[in-house]
């Protein structure tokens, strides 16, 4: 099928290929260099007089998230603009809840348990393994998580403080929750009381098609289904601006805010409102931030396009994966017990692919069969170079793993 000789023909190529991490290319990072000469000599005062160089504003600037209500669903008076990334935002809700509990509950989450839908984001799985929350992995479907298996855990069991969701675009499987999802997981019976979703929309606006996907607003399902408290909203610039100086996002019910600030209070005196006012001056309003987007995905689209190209034309019949309409990856799909060499194979071939467990709880693939593609970063060329590559490792561990079973 794949053939000894044309991987050890790849191999002599000596490689340096990367396809590991979901980051921005530099041509996109390009896009947002106007930030760097904004808010600007003598510009400092935000819409309401605020000077932006000083102490204070622990909600952040009013008119950037004035900008970001519409794209995620929640009201500016209810949506928190802080630092840089949002998983800091979930990170630091999760520990206050460790080691305080949150509104609704009687004590702090000691002993809790977390749904993880699986693939999904390894940075998740993280904060659950380092605070010691144990993780019981549920099925995605297609449309969201297996809301059958999802309903009965978290009626079953108090434990089950939550659930992590990306419900739009999911890493890594482009995952898109359907209406039907979005109205079960706000109205489920829980046996605790205090049960959140996680709902990390960190890719509201990332679109690889000319008719964006929308889903439904979950934070109006869960106030409709009398659970106001459950929905924690996130969301970030970071893929929209600069990684490494954009500005995470915060939505939830008064209770839930008010319960985060009092904590974050305690250790900062208030966010970066310069940069704050940089990305309301750069982005304008949410239309701004939609035609910005369009830019990206002149970027990005052609990515992915190479991306189905290749593995249409080398693996079908050997692989499946995913054909996302938006977010920053693919999940490829190959033989079960096969994902662990395809993954050492093209390390020793100089392409550096994420480890085949990530997308699983304590990184643990039960079919070892899932390998996350992250096409963004490479220009064209390399990331043309590095598919072709994986394409001769899949199938060389394929033919491995066939010969092996037949003996």
């Amino acid at each position: 099928m794949g053939g000894v000789n044309a991987y050890e023909d790849l191999r002599a190529r000596r490689l340096r290929l990367d396809l590991t991490r979901g980051k921005p290319s530099a041509e996109q990072l390009d896009l947002a260099v106007p930030l760097l000469e904004l808010p600007g000599m003598g510009d400092h005062r935000a819409a309401d007089g605020t000077d932006v160089r000083n102490y204070g504003g622990l909600r952040g600037l009013p008119e950037l998230r004035e900008i970001f209500e519409p794209l995620l669903g929640v009201p500016a008076d209810r949506l928190l603009a802080a630092g840089n990334a949002s998983l800091e935002l979930m990170h630091d809700y999760l520990l206050h809840a460790a080691l305080f509990g949150v509104p609704g509950g009687e004590s702090p989450w000691r002993d809790a348990a977390f749904l993880c839908p699986v693939p999904g984001y390894d940075r998740h799985f993280a904060i659950c393994a380092k605070l010691g929350i144990e993780m019981i992995p549920v099925a995605l479907t297609g449309d969201g998580p297996d809301m059958a298996e999802v309903e009965r855990l978290v009626a079953e069991d108090a434990r089950v403080k939550g659930i992590w969701c990306v419900p739009k675009y999911s890493n890594p499987t482009g995952e898109i929750y359907s209406s039907s999802v979005v109205r079960r997981l706000a109205s489920m019976p829980t046996a605790a009381a205090d049960f959140r979703v996680f709902w990390d929309n960190a890719y509201a606006v990332h679109h690889l098609t000319a008719e964006p996907r929308e889903i439904e607003n979950f934070l109006s399902a869960c106030e409709s289904a009398g659970n106001p408290d459950r929905a924690l909203i996130f969301g970030s610039t970071s893929k929209i601006t600069f990684a490494g100086a954009g500005v995470g996002f915060f939505g939830a019910s008064d209770a839930n805010l008010d319960w985060y600030v009092g904590h974050m209070g305690k250790r900062t005196i208030g966010p970066d409102k310069v940069n704050h006012l940089r990305h309301a001056r750069f982005l304008r309003s949410p239309d701004g931030v939609l035609s910005h987007m369009a830019r990206h995905r002149e970027l990005l689209a052609p990515k992915f396009e190479l991306v189905a190209r290749v593995l249409t034309e080398q693996l079908t019949g050997v692989a499946s994966w995913t054909t996302p309409e938006g977010g920053y990856f693919v999940s490829l799909r190959v033989t079960p017990g096969c994902a662990t060499r395809v993954v050492e194979l093209a390390a020793q071939a100089g392409i550096a692919l994420t480890p085949a467990g990530a997308p699983f709880p304590y990184g643990k693939d039960p079919d070892d069969a899932v390998i996350r593609i992250a096409p963004t970063y490479p220009p064209l060329p390399e990331l043309a170079e590095a598919m072709n590559g994986l394409a001769i490792c899949v199938k060389l561990a394929t033919d491995e793993h066939l010969d092996h079973a037949v003996q």
